[in-house]
């Protein structure tokens, strides 16, 4: 039989990978793609090629902002829900009794203010941000989600402000890219979109609203080419990628409205903004730069195996 310290010692490592779970391992790298790409946007990597040691400091400290704000997020998103997920998701952490809703509270907690404190690293602006971040979370988590309009645009817009998060490296670049946060937004909101379906089923006007929002993403990519300082041709290889890997699932399950179909959509849906997060990067940043944020998909689609995206 096990010892009581063997038993101990499982019980704790349970416990950690339950609260681990609660951060959705696999998400957070997308949010790390959102700040890669916002940083080519804001043209850091011009700036650290001219020799501007900062950047890659600030670079640093806002992909661990958004490790905390992202992680704090989701964490808060299973704190709301543990009596909903009581009866619909008994497995998930907090139902199953593995974490408690108190300690998860206290986590997504700790989360945020790490992500505060990292961002304001980097500037005030960068700070401003983060605390917007927080509290379009929490407002998204409690209240909105459940709204087949408002929770598909405030998650949106929450990833929208992420991709801004990047460009505060150099805070003009967001008052002169104020537009580019509407592809992210547009994007997000059509997976939760037909994430609303996920547990009882959907419906088609649903799904192909949701594709639909997809193909304007992806016409939104090909439109950039007009901005000057995006280079399409070397975007190219990264729409087509996106293209590809998102487009099936969403009709798949635009046609066939059922929860699987729709679970696999969602999480396709989410892993793949990392290529079209690769797509900005490529264009703003150059082709190495985007398969470096596109080299990210891998290591999210291998997280996703082990937790849950949802």
């Amino acid at each position: 039989m096990p010892s009581s310290q063997n038993r101990v010692k499982h019980s704790l490592g349970t416990r950690l990978f339950a609260y681990l779970q609660t951060m959705r391992p696999a998400n957070i790298v997308t949010a790390f793609a959102d700040i890669l790409a916002g940083f080519a946007v804001a043209g850091g990597v011009i700036a650290f090629q001219d020799g501007i040691s900062a950047y890659p400091d600030g670079l640093v400290w806002l992909l661990l902002a958004t490790f905390g704000l992202y992680g704090g997020g989701v964490v808060f998103n299973d704190y709301f829900d543990a009596e909903l997920d009581a009866r619909e998701r008994p497995e998930r952490p907090i139902p199953s009794g593995r974490a408690s809703r108190t300690g998860v509270g206290i986590l997504g907690v700790l989360l945020f203010f790490f992500g505060w404190s990292a961002a304001f690293q980097v500037n005030a602006y960068s700070l401003v941000l983060a605390v917007l971040i927080t509290a379009g979370s929490l407002v998204y988590d409690r209240l909105a989600k459940h709204s087949t309009l408002w929770g598909p645009l405030l998650m949106g817009l929450l990833r929208g402000w992420n991709l801004l998060l990047g460009c505060s490296i150099v805070p003009i670049a967001m008052l002169m890219e104020w537009y580019l946060p509407f592809i992210p937004i547009a994007y997000i909101a059509s997976i939760t979109l037909i994430s609303q379906g996920e547990v009882h089923g959907g419906s088609r006007k649903s799904g192909l609203s949701s594709l639909g929002l997809i193909i304007l993403v992806t016409g939104a990519l090909i439109v950039l080419g007009l901005h000057s300082s995006y280079e399409f041709m070397v975007a190219v290889p990264f729409v087509i990628l996106f293209a590809a890997a998102v487009f099936p699932p969403f009709l798949k399950a635009a046609l066939n409205p059922n929860p699987t179909f729709i679970r696999q959509a969602v999480k396709r849906g989410v892993v793949c903004l990392i290529l079209l997060n690769s797509a900005l990067a490529a264009g703003f940043g150059g082709f190495f730069l985007g398969l470096f944020v596109a080299m990210l998909l891998p290591l999210s689609a291998g997280l996703a195996k082990i937790f849950a995206v949802t």
